[in-house]
């Protein structure tokens, strides 16, 4: 018999190694379909918007990778308290993939001379000031992203920081202590621990 979930993505961690950490931290059972980049043409009109991951379960095509996240942590516990704390969460999560996109624009830019201009404010300016104050959330919450405990924004955020990490060329926690503890307490978590242990090795 087919698990019941089947993630289709591209043969990275990046956008879908979030849902792989819900999915693996709910131990629920998943099929990890990595589809390789020459077939994405074939497969791309068959998802919702032409866009991976898609997380298939129920006759349900999910898409979009934060909703994603979130209807798993619902089904897995991850939630906040109340809809404070579910605010809280919202909106580092939202904060945190502000951040990949505008770390995006720099990585993806085809253009060197445009790429150029992009780097330095980036670097200097951009991570800067969205870092020191995620350490700041994390120093205030107990080493935790939202409510002082261990939620879905601290799964998306070690699972997503590879991938930012690969974009930028250095990892964006080494100066972190707060986030560090976080690190470790989240690949530490059952479940996500025989995840990352059994993973394929991808760079990002």
């Amino acid at each position: 018999m087919a698990p019941p979930y089947k993630l289709t993505y591209f043969p990275v961690k990046a956008l879908g190694e979030p849902i792989r950490f819900l999915l693996s931290y709910g131990k629920l059972e998943f099929e990890d379909f990595r589809f390789e980049r020459e077939n994405w043409p074939e497969l791309k009109p068959k998802t919702p918007f032409g866009q991976a991951p898609v997380l298939e379960f129920n006759g349900v095509q999910a898409y979009q990778s934060i909703a994603i996240c979130r209807y798993l942590a619902k089904q897995v516990k991850l939630m906040g308290a109340n809809d404070l704390e579910d605010l809280e969460i919202d909106s580092i999560v939202d904060t945190i993939n502000d951040l990949r996109m505008k770390i995006a624009l720099y990585s993806y830019e085809a253009d060197e001379a445009v790429k150029a201009t992009r780097k330095k404010p980036l670097f200097e300016e951009t991570i800067p000031y969205y870092m020191e104050r995620i350490e700041a959330i994390a120093k205030k919450n107990n080493g935790h992203l939202a409510a002082g405990k261990v939620t879905w924004a601290d799964l998306y955020f070690i699972g997503i920081l590879d991938y930012m990490n690969y974009m930028v060329g250095h990892n964006l926690i080494a100066d972190c202590p707060n986030l560090q503890v976080m690190q470790k307490t989240v690949l530490n978590l059952p479940g996500i621990k025989e995840w990352v242990a059994k993973r394929p090795i991808t760079d990002m």
